[in-house]
Parts: C-alpha cells; sequence; structure tokens
C-alpha cells in the first residue's frame, strides 16, 4: 500500500534533467521505476565524492553496497540451489564464486551502462580505488531495489535481469578457471616446486590490491594483481598457464 501510494504521488513530482535520467537508466536496467529515487542516487555516488550531511556522516553507496552483496548471494544461491537439484554444496559455491566475483560484477555493470550513471571523483590521480567501481556499484543498485521493493522484487530482479540474460551457466560450469590447482597438478608430474608469494600489497582507505608472483624452482614466472590474495594468486597462476602453454 505505501508503495503504490509513493508510486502515485510520484508522478507529480517535478524532476531536474538528471533525475529524470537516473530513472531512465533504472528502469532500463532493473526493469521497473524506483518508488525511493533516492536510495539510487545514494547507490550510484561513490565514496570519492562523498560529502558530510548534518549528522556529520559521509554519505556513499558503501552501506547499500554492504547490504547488496549479502541480497545478490543469496538470490543467486537460490537460482542455482534450483538449477542445479543434485549438485553438492561444493560445486554450488564454486559457481556462485565465479558469477559474483569482482570481476565478474565488474564486467557486468560495464555491459549494464553503469557508467552513465556513477558518480565519482574522475580527476583522482590514484585509481586504485575506482578499480571495482562498476561491480561495487551494482551491488549498491542490488541493495536500494531490495530496500525500494522488497526481496521477492530483487530477487526476480536479479535472476532475469542479470543471471538469465548475461551468464551462460553451461559454459561456466565446464570452465576451469582454477589456474592455480593447474599450475600445482603440472608442477607435481614436472617434478618442479612451485610457490606463489604475495610481493607487493598497496593501500588505499580499504581499498587494498595485492600483487602475486609464482615461482618456479625459484626462477619467477607469472605475476598477477587482485583485490584480495586469492584473486591475485590465480592472476598470476593463470599468467603462468599461458607462458607455459597449459591453457
Amino acid at each position: 500500500m505505501y508503495r503504490a501510494a509513493k508510486r502515485f504521488l510520484n508522478t507529480f513530482v517535478k524532476r531536474s534533467e538528471k533525475d529524470r535520467r537516473l530513472i531512465a537508466a533504472i528502469e532500463t536496467i532493473v526493469g521497473s521505476r524506483p518508488v525511493n529515487l533516492s536510495l539510487y542516487r545514494l547507490a550510484t555516488k561513490h565514496a570519492s565524492i562523498a560529502k558530510k550531511n548534518t549528522r556529520g556522516i559521509r554519505e556513499s553507496n558503501e552501506r547499500l553496497e554492504y547490504l547488496g552483496d549479502a541480497v545478490l548471494g543469496a538470490a543467486v544461491a537460490d537460482y542455482l540451489f534450483r538449477k542445479f537439484p543434485y549438485k553438492e554444496e561444493g560445486f554450488l559455491t564454486e559457481i556462485r564464486s565465479r558469477l559474483v566475483n569482482r570481476e565478474s560484477l565488474n564486467n557486468l555493470g560495464k555491459k549494464l551502462g553503469l557508467e552513465a550513471v556513477i558518480e565519482y571523483d574522475q580527476t583522482n590521480k590514484n585509481k586504485l580505488s575506482h578499480k571495482s567501481l562498476y561491480g561495487d556499484t551494482l551491488e549498491a543498485i542490488v541493495g536500494a531495489v531490495y530496500l525500494d521493493k522488497g526481496y521477492q522484487s530483487c530477487k526476480r530482479f536479479i535472476w532475469k535481469k542479470l543471471i538469465i540474460p548475461y551468464f551462460n551457466l553451461d559454459e561456466i560450469v565446464q570452465s576451469n578457471p582454477n589456474y592455480k590447482s593447474k599450475i600445482i597438478e603440472w608442477a607435481q608430474k614436472e617434478s618442479k616446486e612451485v610457490k606463489f608469494d604475495i610481493v607487493d600489497i598497496k593501500s588505499q582507505n580499504h581499498y587494498k590490491e595485492f600483487t602475486a608472483m609464482v615461482y618456479i624452482d625459484e626462477e619467477p614466472f607469472g605475476t598477477g594483481h587482485g583485490f584480495n590474495k586469492k584473486k591475485a594468486e590465480q592472476d598470476a597462476a593463470q599468467k603462468t598457464c599461458e607462458l607455459l602453454n597449459l591453457i
């Protein structure tokens, strides 16, 4: 009842050009018009331009991102649980990880055209905090949809507008992106000693970027980067697989 009344009252509100563009973008991405537009304004506001409100709190999309991450994970888990009724927990966890990892969400955010609605500091020379820009904003939008329309509507949005159109699950299941395992298996067969080291960590506020190096018999091979150690090691392992023609 509240949402219906809010939607009705919104038809009489005079919107700025900026708001009209945001409404059109959200309607395209989500499949329905926003009820509480302020949620989506906040969802598209990156921390790099956050300003303190009257309570001294810096308003950005980080809290919505946190909420959206949890909602997205639950909705994807629900979808996979129904899609693969006979698969064990380990399989479901692995496929969910491939769908909602930072790289996957960043790519999806770009495909959805989030660049047109994200507000962030484009003059900042240190782009470390912007590397997960699209994925973070997508999670924040999920959080906004959840608060604006409820879990069931948000779940339908995730299933019908994100998973089904943009992910080929058969292809994802058949692929094996665990390059670290490939390197370890190869090293065992070839009687080689393999080691994964984190050689550098860059920090800015609460963002970190890890750099990993693969050593084979103490000789450096692939170098990789990621927002956590696991991702950096996988990236380094992929580069090493390419160098060794294992892909």
